[in-house]
């Protein structure tokens, strides 16, 4: 291998130093770079390509469910975010004020959004009149800011992350949980069809749920590190907000009544779960559902063999792109094949199809898979058939290792000692009987800096850890007291 190619490659393990890894594969895969403020990134045109195959899959299964797109401002007045108690106490530590226009002091705050539920209700109340206006389903795709972020880590932790927000208005109760089980639904969808992550479904405990909200649920992805990523959240608002922010309709009997409202989003935290699950010691692995480039035609020739080689070549990708896929034709004459084969291993590419002068003659094609190098060979006449399925198998390949962790790494323990002990050596979820009581997390907490990151869901019969069975204990796994829930420990990006 060259210099060229050394520098090229990742320096660092990702068993060994997950952090400094997953750094140098963002850096190095062209994904994001650190902007000139702490806590902020740049993100790349290959990052941001992966966040719009997120948006397209998640904002086309919105419409499909009646939700309508629109975008409120940034600034929201500070009289409106005062205006719900549990909103301004929940974000108050992490909201960045703009107090002057210019060289004028404005005589009202303005907060750069934390979230938008006290921008978006009351105009969703001025837009309520009657039940037929309900339900209201809006979504907005937007950036938030939350100066809380000392470390950061691109797409995982930054003081400004790209977002999209549902926020809804029903007519019931009954409607509200259709809507938040629709959304978490969706949520799993894109993490397991599109970037090929397993998750579990749950709900967060009484005091980690959104501020405000009667019920928060979770899908929670589980990291090689042995970390568990919040994937997306959908909460049940009650009418807390609606009452706040006279969110009210007349009913079929003209009576006023006030509405139940949801919220709903996915951060760019799922970009950082994808590159933490799929990657490896050569760089980026992209599932072909959201690669930028799913296929690279890597030409291999001598000077006369060159012509046919290149012919045949571009033949092959002209027929591929015909067919929908997303192909370079890697005819570089300043590289050779090996420095282009560690380029497109860093940059993450699913499939790549070698070339030479003997693939020409038997009207043949070398495909070589990027998770594991497994390579084989397919006739020319049926290359199309051939990448379909062999991008299929990478898929599969993926999500197969991943579904493997978790399922490993789902634990049950019954003390504070077996807890502690169970995540120090293993990390993953650790399953235990819980009291309730947020002392006992906090038991946990300060010993290992791990916290209750779910709850097993009580309706719905979404997935919750896999196959593995509810413990047979009813006493707490950190007090002792009697225990009627159950709580999944683990520490978290």
């Amino acid at each position: 291998m060259s210099d060229e190619s050394q520098e090229l490659g990742i320096t660092e393990s990702k068993s060994h130093k997950p952090g400094e890894w997953y750094a140098e594969v963002v850096q190095k895969a062209n994904l994001a770079d650190y902007a000139p403020m702490g806590g902020f990134i740049v993100t790349k045109p290959r990052g941001y390509a992966l966040w719009e195959a997120i948006q397209e899959s998640l904002d086309g299964w919105f419409t499909d469910t009646g939700v309508d797109n629109v975008y409120f401002p940034m600034f929201i007045p500070e009289s409106f975010l005062e205006r719900e108690k549990d909103i301004v106490e929940g974000f108050d530590p992490e909201v960045a004020w703009v107090t002057h226009g210019g060289h004028d002091e404005l005589e009202e705050r303005l907060a750069v959004r934390p979230t938008s539920e006290s921008i978006i209700a009351p105009f969703m109340a001025d837009w309520t009149r009657s039940h037929r206006d309900l339900p209201m389903r809006l979504n907005q795709w937007c950036s938030v800011v939350r100066w809380e972020a000392t470390e950061t880590k691109p797409f995982f932790r930054t003081k400004e992350f790209m977002w999209q927000e549902g926020h809804t208005a029903h007519a019931s109760n009954e409607g509200a949980w259709e809507e938040v089980w629709t959304r978490l639904e969706q949520y799993e969808r894109v993490y397991e069809d599109v970037l090929a992550v397993p998750v579990l479904r749950g709900k967060k405990p009484e005091h980690d749920k959104f501020p405000g909200a009667d019920t928060t649920t979770t899908v929670e992805a589980l990291m090689p590190d042995g970390k568990s990523v919040q994937g997306a959240t959908s909460h049940n608002l009650g009418q807390s907000f609606a009452e706040a922010f006279d969110i009210t309709f007349a009913d079929e009997n003209e009576d006023e009544q006030t509405a139940y409202t949801t919220s709903w989003g996915l951060s760019w935290r799922a970009l950082g779960a994808l590159i933490m699950t799929h990657s490896d010691d050569q760089g980026l692995v992209l599932p072909p559902t959201v690669a930028p480039t799913q296929v690279v035609i890597v030409p291999i020739w001598q000077e006369d063999t060159k012509e046919d080689v290149l012919e045949y070549s571009e033949g092959i990708a002209d027929d591929l792109e015909t067919a929908g896929f997303r192909v370079e034709l890697d005819d570089r004459d300043e590289r050779n094949p090996g420095f282009k084969f560690n380029e497109h291993e860093l940059n993450g590419v699913p499939l790549r199809l070698e070339i030479g002068p003997h693939e020409v003659d038997d009207a043949e094609v070398t495909l070589v898979h990027r998770p594991d190098n497994a390579e084989s060979v397919a006739d020319r006449d049926g290359i199309v058939d051939a990448v379909d399925e062999h991008l299929d198998e990478i898929f599969d390949k993926l999500y197969e290792s991943a579904e493997e962790n978790l399922e490993e790494n789902v634990r049950e323990a019954h003390s504070p000692e077996e807890i502690l002990g169970t995540i120090g050596k293993h990390g993953g979820y650790v399953k235990t009987p819980w009291c309730g009581d947020e002392a006992c997390e906090e038991v946990i907490k300060e010993k290992i800096a791990a916290e209750i990151v779910m709850q097993p869901l009580e309706d719905e019969g979404g997935s919750t850890a896999g196959d593995v069975p509810e413990p047979d204990h009813d006493e707490c796994g950190v007090c002792g007291d009697p225990a009627d829930e159950i709580a999944y420990f683990a520490k978290s990006y």
